[in-house]
């Protein structure tokens, strides 16, 4: 039972560190709102999303629907444009001049959602990586391992919506935030063309 909490926790953290679409959008938010609490939907959406799809992964749903012949490239393929345009709207904005990325309770839940869900990258890690390791485990420990690494999950954006207020507070100006933007765009972009190598390779490889 102890070696599954702990392999849970070494793995969510090894897999949710990393900088990605949905990481950089809670920090932003966070950065943004003047009210921890205004944040919330986002820290929520995020959250529960990411409950959900590793419960699929550990219940083994995901990884029958992967299965499937062709579902694969089309993940890639929807994945190569969102993750394009995303990095297109970071890179455009501007914390210090522009006030449309504060987004309201409902609009942090709607995109929050497509940064969960349409995120290929997180949808393979979770059913490839927490689904796979999962199967090692029988029972009640299999759920025990899938619990740990849902409690990463909801402590981290938490602590990382959390992060991005107080840099919100301390870089009035909105140079900090305009310098992270573009590095996390062009992240996000290197990312959108390892998938493209990728998909290449599944489709002619």
């Amino acid at each position: 039972m102890v070696q599954a909490i702990l392999h849970g926790i070494i793995l969510a953290f090894g897999l949710i560190l990393p900088l990605g679409v949905q990481n950089i959008f809670v920090f932003n938010q966070g950065a943004q709102h003047t009210r921890f609490r205004s944040v919330l939907p986002v820290v929520l959406t995020a959250a529960i999303c990411d409950t959900l799809l590793i419960a699929a992964a550990v219940g083994g749903v995901s990884l029958v629907i992967l299965s499937l012949r062709g579902v694969t490239p089309v993940i890639y393929g929807a994945g190569i444009l969102f993750l394009t345009f995303m990095g297109w709207r970071i890179w455009r904005s501007d914390p210090a001049k522009d006030e449309s990325g504060r987004l309201s309770a409902k609009g942090q839940i709607l995109y929050a959602l497509s940064v969960s869900l349409l995120n290929p990258h997180a949808l393979l890690d979770t059913v490839g990586v927490i689904g796979t390791s999962s199967l090692q485990y029988d029972g009640a420990v299999r759920w025990t391992f899938a619990a740990a690494t849902v409690a990463v999950s909801w402590l981290w954006f938490l602590g990382l919506a959390a992060a991005g207020r107080q840099l919100g507070r301390l870089d009035a100006s909105g140079k900090v935030m305009k310098g992270l933007n573009t590095v996390s765009a062009l992240l996000i972009w290197g990312i959108a063309v390892y998938m493209g190598v990728q998909l290449w390779g599944l489709l002619y490889g």
